[in-house]
């Protein structure tokens, strides 16, 4: 994502009128708040005064969310044509997936933290609304955008980057935030229903992701990275790989409200069989972009909104890891999931710092970037 030039702050006028150059890509921002929020709910270690901080943060995911709805929103009607040239962009379009993840994330965080502050029955119905949006959002998503990369968007051979991610790994958030409603739900077809359509969620996302890791890996191996401030977006492979983790824990110890024993009782062994060995890629994942970032932090990597993506995709690792804690009641898995957070914090604070400073300058509120595409490179073997 292109930078602005910092060397000048807009004026007053000029700040309003490059807010309609909000894109998609500004979503991130409330996936990266509300995951923090949700992160410290879940955690497996008790923290004095973590109950409340996150219940503040979810107030800020859900003032950002507004916030973000009405900008949006209102470039689109005020600015069709303009707004349509995002889906047109091989590399924003890709972005239009963190809305429905956006809407999720804080409809999740409405039952796990929201409740103390509004009330547990419109924190369910407010959940409902938003996860009911996003499902709907992501499926399209899902669909709509492999549509215009197979048909539309130019693709080099080494384009695959994090962001071919974000239009697929919406329905993975419908199943692990799915799952979350269904004790509120009665018992029956309706139940099982939704236990079944969320796992089928998780199939669909899961595969999907599995193949564009792959690319993105095949890319790495035959071009190296783009050397740019596209290099955060690595980070987004643990997206799928946290939120799966995070929904199979969540819908196997949720799968005896909706169906016999025998097979909830396989689907809760599921959680930890497909769940620990897709934790330990991640972990390796975290040291191979971990590597990568820094490698490209020390030769001077420019901040862009990018840089979201070190938050959300880190907190489903946190998610996932306490899932994993509360199945296996490993001790390991408990301090995992609490230096996961650790890191989880200090990016959040350090990226939202940066962006509100961003913005205040105008350096972020500039067109997206350029629809040509980004080369990849190695360095020379001496």
């Amino acid at each position: 994502m292109a930078v602005a030039n910092p060397d000048r702050t807009p004026s007053p006028q000029t700040r309003v009128e490059v807010l309609g150059n909000i894109g998609p890509n500004w979503f991130a921002s409330v996936m990266g708040t509300g995951i923090v929020a949700i992160a410290g709910a879940t955690l497996p270690v008790h923290v004095v005064g973590l109950r409340a901080f996150a219940q503040v943060v979810w107030v800020i995911a859900a003032v950002l969310l507004v916030a973000l709805i009405l900008l949006v929103g209102g470039h689109w009607l005020r600015h069709p044509t303009v707004a349509r040239t995002h889906a047109r962009n091989p590399q924003m379009a890709h972005f239009y997936g963190a809305a429905p993840m956006a809407l999720m994330t804080v409809g999740g965080g409405a039952v796990l933290v929201g409740r103390d502050l509004i009330g547990g029955r419109i924190a369910v119905d407010l959940d409902w609304v938003l996860w009911t949006a996003g499902t709907l959002g992501g499926l399209f998503t899902a669909v709509s955008i492999p549509f215009l990369m197979f048909t539309q968007h130019n693709v080099e051979p080494d384009a695959a980057f994090g962001g071919w991610l974000m239009p697929v790994v919406p329905p993975m958030v419908t199943a692990a935030t799915g799952a979350l409603l269904l004790p509120h739900m009665s018992a029956g077809t309706a139940r099982a229903t939704m236990l079944y359509g969320c796992y089928a969620m998780f199939g669909l996302s899961l595969l999907a992701s599995l193949n564009i890791i792959a690319m993105i890996w095949a890319r790495l191996t035959l071009y190296g990275t783009s050397g740019s401030a596209r290099v955060p977006t690595l980070w987004i492979v643990l997206g799928p790989l946290g939120q799966s983790i995070t929904a199979a824990g969540l819908l196997g110890a949720s799968a005896g409200l909706a169906v016999d024993p025998e097979l909830a009782e396989d689907l809760n062994a599921f959680a930890v069989l497909y769940g620990v060995p897709v934790w330990g890629f991640a972990v390796l994942w975290i040291a191979l972009a971990t590597a990568l970032t820094v490698r490209t932090l020390r030769r001077g990597m420019p901040f862009a909104l990018t840089w979201w993506s070190l938050t959300f995709p880190v907190g489903t690792f946190v998610t996932g890891t306490s899932q994993l804690a509360g199945h296996t009641h490993l001790p390991a898995f408990r301090v995992a999931a609490a230096i996961a957070y650790a890191g989880l914090l200090f990016t959040w604070l350090l990226v939202a710092a940066r962006t509100a400073r961003g913005s205040l300058r105008g350096n972020l509120l500039r067109l997206p970037p350029s629809a040509a595409p980004v080369k990849a490179s190695k360095e020379p073997v001496t």
